[in-house]
């Protein structure tokens, strides 16, 4: 089984662990070995643990899972050269990870938090010799999607990197607002992830335009909630949260 390498164990990097342990070999390297064991327990598996001061990459397949700020800190306690490097650091470009760090190749992803159930949206770009094989080892988390460039993975991150917790913001709003009208809210969260259960998989097969019509009758409930949300414009909030976070990560790369 082959072993993967994650340097960083935060939780990005325990999230795609978890949806990769079981086809893979997880070694993990900090800077703390506290953490280095919780990460271990939280992953509910045997994982090889290191320090980072002085690790030797040579030949590793690695996983760059730390802050984009700590980048240049890491890049200098680490030594050798690996043979691939998949980086998750929003932002930071190819030219700038093969600077930092010394490798025979450099894919960027951008994964989401539901790699952890196996059910992540990543984005791959970069050395297209190894297109294949990081399409495999992200696969292992969720659906994989290669982009040309890296300006399109960068527009991709403020969508499906960032996505959950704009996700998080309205499931969280519904279940309120259940809630206001007088529905316990145990049940108004039974009710709100019952909800993202079933359209998350009627979207994957129809547009949400069309989605939006089929249960949208004249003068309905759904036309009349449909209404207050295009004047509270969250459409627009939705386009404009992208395009921040869009021009977030390109700042995140200067």
């Amino acid at each position: 089984m082959q072993t993967i390498t994650f340097i960083g164990n935060g939780n990005m990097a325990l999230s795609i662990a978890k949806g990769l342990k079981g086809k893979y070999n997880i070694e993990v390297v900090g800077r703390n070995m506290a953490h280095l064991d919780d990460f271990e327990k939280s992953l509910g598996k045997k994982v090889q643990k290191s320090l980072l001061e002085d690790f030797d990459i040579h030949d590793k397949t690695l996983l760059l899972c730390v802050k984009p700020a700590n980048l240049e800190s890491v890049g200098k306690q680490i030594k050798g050269k690996a043979r691939l490097l998949i980086s998750v650091l929003a932002g930071v470009k190819v030219d700038e990870l093969r600077k930092r760090i010394k490798s025979k190749a450099v894919v960027r992803a951008m994964p989401n938090l539901a790699a952890s159930v196996g059910a992540s949206m990543t984005t791959l770009t970069g050395d297209a010799d190894h297109r294949e094989e990081a399409e495999v080892l992200l696969r292992s988390a969720g659906e994989v999607l290669w982009l040309e460039n890296e300006k399109e993975i960068d527009i991709a991150t403020a969508l499906a990197g960032s996505g959950p917790a704009y996700l998080a913001l309205i499931a969280e709003a519904l279940a309120d607002g259940a809630v206001a009208q007088g529905l316990k809210r145990d049940d108004a969260m039974k009710v709100m992830q019952g909800l993202f259960a079933g359209f998350g998989a009627l979207v994957q097969t129809e547009h949400p335009a069309l989605l939006k019509d089929g249960v949208m009758s004249p003068g309905g409930t759904t036309a009349a909630g449909y209404e207050a949300l295009e004047k509270g414009k969250v459409r627009a909030a939705c386009m404009n949260a992208v395009e921040k976070a869009y021009k977030r990560a390109v700042e995140l790369s200067k």
